[in-house]
């Protein structure tokens, strides 16, 4: 949300290397003569191909779900079952709040829909919630790193991949292989219909998992893109521009949170449905 005065000055070429250097994960892969190591620019980010891994989501992410385990860990050890403290009522606040849109959406029996939902929705709001953290603090701190894990499509891809694996697998299991395969094959126009529908079916069904993801990712890349612009102006107008950036971006990365636990619980209550 803030910057020095001296990338708040900076020409158009430096607010070019300013913007993409916010952009730029720390990534660690092959380099063109073998030896593996950390990509100092974007173009061997790029070269180091599909096997790169970028560090900053995945140590970000990881700590983030390690600090929502310990905390939830610490809350359920704490428990008590005369006047709660205030741990216990945020932590309560949560699980009936998850509890109640999964019972409103989903209608089958499932003891994993409910942890699921909760994780889903504690984890990305806490990774979407580093997007109210100053642009420049990781610089400052001596780390070139991205710091939101969601705007990284490889993350949100990988999460909602996950979603779509456990799609998959109830389907099969609650239906069977026979009335998985007739879902795509035999709706909506029936038998004489079979390559149509498994058209639209099968289109339905990819289509999940990538517009789950690109909405996680595209809504928070936005978020950030606008702080790191908001981040070159000048320091009077950074304030008067970022402060009510960050207060409605609070409401998109709740939103978005909702959304990505609220279309996962659907998605799961369509696996478990019989047509």
């Amino acid at each position: 949300m803030s910057a020095t005065e001296t990338a708040a000055s900076t020409g158009p070429a430096n607010a070019a290397e300013y913007i993409q250097g916010h952009l730029q994960n720390m990534t660690f892969g092959q380099h063109a003569d073998g030896s593996w190591g950390l990509a100092h620019s974007a173009q061997q980010a790029s070269d180091m191909g599909f096997w790169a891994f970028h560090v900053d989501t995945l140590g970000v992410s990881i700590i983030l779900g390690l600090i929502f385990l310990v905390f939830f860990r610490i809350a359920a050890k704490r428990a008590v079952t005369g006047v709660p403290g205030s741990l216990q009522n945020f932590v309560e606040i949560l699980v009936e709040f998850v509890d109640g849109s999964v019972k409103d959406t989903f209608s089958g029996k499932s003891n994993l829909i409910g942890p699921l939902g909760l994780t889903i929705f504690v984890w990305v709001f806490m990774m979407n919630f580093m997007d109210l953290i100053p642009v420049d603090l990781a610089a400052w701190l001596g780390l070139h790193i991205k710091i939101v894990p969601t705007t990284d499509p490889n993350l949100t891809l990988g999460m909602s991949m996950s979603v779509f694996a456990l799609i998959i697998f109830y389907s099969i299991k609650v239906k069977g292989i026979g009335g998985f395969i007739g879902e795509l094959t035999l709706q909506p126009f029936g038998k004489w219909m079979i390559p149509f529908n498994f058209l639209l079916e099968g289109v339905g069904l990819i289509a999940k998992p990538i517009s789950l993801a690109l909405r996680l990712f595209g809504n928070l890349y936005a978020g950030e893109l606008l702080f790191i612009l908001i981040a070159l102006l000048p320091v009077y107008l950074q304030w008067m521009l970022g402060v009510p950036w960050a207060i409605f971006h609070i409401l998109v990365i709740v939103l978005q949170a909702f959304i990505f636990m609220m279309l996962t619980i659907v998605y799961m209550a369509m696996a478990h449905e019989h047509h």
